[in-house]
């Protein structure tokens, strides 16, 4: 089982124009900002948007290929969805909720029942099938979503932001749950999240959108060590600056220079962990190759570490610990001066 979608879809000014492969048995989770374009994917995937150009095929089936005049509605698709909010139906039973899939699709009453009980099992709950969703947690009812969507036998499962809706308390189980059920689902799964724990936990792959583009795709550990873009540094916690090699120095793009231990020609990247950034109340001593002057726009602390963001010609977020934190007595609004080690600079072509 295996989806392979080329996407091209207008929505008013904007337009989504994006390539998908997800093999069977394999979950790959579809990240990026607000407004990129992932809920779109997930609309013309499960046939609620049709596309403009390009083709959707499962199984080497078509399920929308305009060139060719094909359509394949939504009821019709092998496709399930479990929606963010879940959209279990309050005024029936988890059992019922379960087996109005099967019952929506044809199959009798009484084996719809016998199937969604089979499921409720399944997911360990056997013991609520006769539950209404205002009794259920949200990580059981996650799972009744979850259940109903499976017990359809999709061929690809769409999964949209599916652990949003709980507490961080709960988030951890239920995403341990969550990987152990869909381990013994073989179709192709699709996940969408702003959660990197979430692909991380979930996810043998990650595709990247942005502004209805695919920026990135490959293991989450791939798009780590060589993100692409400001929102994927971003996602990992990198400092990442875009510029032009020569001469042994990148000048980025706001008129920066750096000097990597390894010299580039040509426009490229240059990533910078947050731990690699030295921060020091004036010019450090001796002859440091990349000495910046900066301002402190910012202060976060995150338990025993401390990001400290930086405005500059070469603007940069450093990751300190508190007692170097006291030390500086640093403040939104100081001048400091960071330095980073030519060595702990990673380039790689634009």
């Amino acid at each position: 089982m295996s989806l392979d979608a080329r996407v091209t879809c207008t929505l008013g000014t904007f337009t989504l124009a994006a390539y998908v492969t997800v093999k069977g048995g394999e979950t790959v989770a579809v990240l990026g900002p607000n407004g990129a374009g992932k809920s779109t994917l997930f609309r013309c995937l499960a046939g609620l948007l049709p596309i403009e150009t390009g083709r959707i095929e499962l199984d080497g089936e078509p399920l929308d290929d305009p060139t060719a005049g094909i359509f394949v509605r939504p009821e019709r698709r092998p496709v399930a969805v479990v929606f963010q909010d879940y959209m279990l139906f309050p005024n029936l039973t988890a059992l019922e909720n379960v087996a109005f899939g099967l019952r929506a699709r044809g199959t009798g009453r009484a084996e719809a029942r016998a199937r969604a009980a089979s499921w409720l099992a399944r997911v360990g709950l056997a013991d609520h099938s006769q539950h209404r969703p205002r009794a259920l947690s949200g990580g059981q009812a996650q799972r009744v979503a979850l259940a109903r969507a499976l017990a359809t036998e999709p061929r690809l499962l769409l999964l949209d932001e599916p652990l949003a809706a709980l507490d961080a308390g709960a988030r951890g189980d239920v995403r341990r749950d969550l990987r152990r059920h869909l381990a013994t689902f073989d179709g192709a799964r699709l996940l969408v999240t702003h959660d990197p724990v979430d692909a991380y936990a979930l996810a043998d792959r990650v595709v990247i959108v942005e502004a209805g583009r695919v920026v990135q795709a490959g293991t989450l550990a791939d798009v780590s060590a060589r993100p692409r873009s400001r929102y994927v540094a971003d996602l990992v916690g990198v400092n990442l600056l875009t510029g032009t090699g020569q001469d042994g120095t990148i000048t980025t793009t706001a008129g920066g220079h750096i000097i990597p231990a390894d010299p580039v020609q040509g426009p490229s990247f240059a990533m910078i962990q947050p731990h690699a950034v030295a921060l020091y109340p004036a010019p450090p001593a001796g002859s440091p190759r990349n000495v910046w002057s900066a301002t402190v726009t910012d202060i976060d602390r995150h338990a025993d570490r401390v990001r400290v963001r930086l405005d500059g010609e070469v603007p940069l977020v450093a990751e300190i610990t508190p007692a170097a934190l006291d030390a500086l007595a640093l403040r939104p609004g100081d001048h400091v001066w960071a330095s980073v080690k030519a060595t702990e600079i990673t380039t790689y072509p634009a």
